[in-house]
């Protein structure tokens, strides 16, 4: 394991009170602060400070990912459910499974894969060990609990031929390996451990997967991001200035990382602590993939 030493930029100066949920999406870098329910948007070259807020929501907002062939129209994992977000704010609901979960619990961070299915995943607001759930959205609108029992289901990340999904439990310091049928959606494998971490380490948070294959995966708690080898290897650790970060996105074209950070539970916060910052990396990305319903 190697240490990545590369300068750190605050892109969007702190005052996220939990910015989330990064991703790259039609030329734009586009996030959530889920605490108080915003979605924003970062134009690709815009300077600090330049952010702008797209949809502000009255329940907590996990993640989004864009609707094929409709701009500005999202899917979101909001409150305690699965909705369509258009872009004058309305919510136009597919289900709000956690509803009818014994414990108050929200939705959490979101991804769709490269067959256009979006998967979620949630927890209660306590923190409540194996409350957590782990949803698919079928192109149909129809939502599917694919995993129950987890505590706080984080960064669900694809592989790029969408067979392989990575998992965090990151009250659990764990992150989850399975076999995704790519035409059903269907779990053929798993979860297996990928990686167990110790309560040192911090937690694993948001996760993506670079253009080798490679698992990216910010570490709450440890103010580093973590690079993996698809065996689970640990290849490269970064450090970042802000003990909490969230989400790790790679740029499509441009090799650097984006970060979003939290400020909640961090008592002495700087610029750095709910913002988004930037790193030269030397890997790429891939954009993010659209929900492919409402044909």
């Amino acid at each position: 394991m190697t240490f990545m030493a590369a300068p750190t930029t605050v892109v969007v100066d702190g005052g996220y009170e939990l910015a989330e949920g990064g991703r790259w999406i039609d030329g734009r870098y586009v996030y959530v602060d889920i605490l108080t329910g915003g979605l924003y948007e970062l134009r690709d070259g815009d300077g600090p400070a330049a952010s702008r807020q797209l949809a502000r929501l009255d329940v907590p907002l996990g993640a989004v990912a864009p609707v094929r062939d409709e701009p500005d129209v999202w899917i979101a994992a909001a409150g305690t459910g699965v909705a369509l977000l258009t872009a004058d704010g309305a919510l136009e609901w597919l289900d709000r499974p956690e509803d009818r979960t014994p414990v108050p619990s929200r939705m959490n961070d979101g991804v769709a894969d490269p067959a256009g299915r979006f998967w979620a995943g949630s927890m209660a607001y306590d923190g409540t060990r194996g409350a957590g759930s782990l949803y698919r959205t079928d192109t149909d609108g129809t939502v599917v609990r694919v995993l129950d029992g987890l505590t706080i289901a984080n960064g669900p990340a694809f592989s790029a031929d969408g067979t392989t999904l990575y998992l965090a439990d990151s009250a659990e310091g764990t992150i989850l390996r399975c076999r995704v049928d790519p035409v059903s959606g269907d779990l053929s494998e798993g979860p297996e451990i990928f990686v167990r971490l110790g309560g040192d380490e911090g937690s694993p948070d948001g996760m993506t997967v670079d253009t080798e294959g490679r698992l990216w995966v910010a570490m709450w708690g440890a103010a580093a991001i973590r690079r993996y080898h698809p065996d689970g290897r640990l290849l490269h650790t970064l450090e970042v200035p802000a003990p909490h970060p969230t989400s790790v996105c790679l740029h499509p074209t441009d090799h650097r990382l984006y970060v979003t950070t939290a400020r909640h539970g961090v008592r002495h916060p700087t610029s750095a602590s709910g913002a988004v910052l930037t790193v030269p990396v030397p890997v790429g990305g891939t954009a993010a993939r659209a929900w492919g319903g409402r044909h």
